[in-house]
């Protein structure tokens, strides 16, 4: 759990010596620099420029006195105030950034589960008509929000799995349809407004890698075999 803490800080920019320092503060409420010396064994040179730098995030307040203290802003507050200024920044990014010449349609590798989920989501968020999905349903339940966000926009959204994941589907947009079938554990396969696919497996590991194209080749093979798929399953 505390190596969570440390590694989940760094998403909120402070380095791992930075979240380390900030945990001691938080344990024990206020220390001089010496003190988190003796707690932490890590260099002075590092504490006083750690602490310094916890001040300057947003993650501790200096107490001046005779000797200097250091106290943690706690936790919530530190974490609100760092999204509150990601998302302005984010805005700023947004605003200011560069106009796109055009979309790829090339062969792109995507690596690591967080990458892919999030790929993904933006996928499904952005289908314009319809949606072809196959993986089993353990994959479908991450991203039943988005899911269900679609289907009442009224989205045709077609999935193969090994277990019904949106439970009246149909209800929600006539269009849609649900087929039951095995799925190869991992593994996912899907296409958005027969412009783009995903290919590939998602385990949850930092080694989970898909492929995503515009290819219209790829498009097109792989649109027909999961329409062969839904034949059979018919039959």
């Amino acid at each position: 759990m505390q190596n969570d803490f440390i590694e989940n800080l760094s998403a909120f920019g402070l380095t791992r010596l930075e979240a380390s320092i900030y945990s001691e503060l938080l344990t024990h409420g206020e220390l001089s620099g010496y003190e988190v010396v003796k707690e932490t064994g890590i260099s002075r040179s590092n504490v006083y420029s750690s602490l310094s730098a916890l001040v300057d995030k947003g993650a501790a307040y200096l107490i001046e006195g005779e000797t200097n203290k250091y106290t943690p802003v706690d936790v919530e507050t530190f974490v609100a105030n760092t999204m509150n200024l990601m998302q302005k920044k984010g805005q700023q990014i947004i605003a200011n950034a560069p106009e796109k010449l055009g979309t790829s349609t090339g062969y792109i590798s995507i690596i690591g589960s967080r990458h892919i989920e999030d790929k993904i989501r933006q996928m499904i968020l952005g289908v314009a008509n319809r949606l072809y999905i196959m993986a089993d349903s353990e994959i479908l339940e991450t991203f039943l929000p988005e899911l269900t966000a679609i289907a009442e926009d009224g989205k045709k959204i077609v999935i193969l799995s090994d277990k019904e994941v949106m439970p009246l589907l149909s209800d929600k947009n006539k269009e849609s349809s649900f087929h039951k079938t095995q799925c190869e554990k991992g593994q996912i396969r899907m296409i958005t407004d027969s412009n783009y696919v995903l290919t590939g497996e998602l385990f949850g590991g930092q080694h989970d890698t898909c492929l995503y194209s515009g290819q219209e080749n790829l498009v097109k093979v792989m649109k027909e075999a999961l329409k062969d798929k839904i034949i059979l399953l018919g039959n």
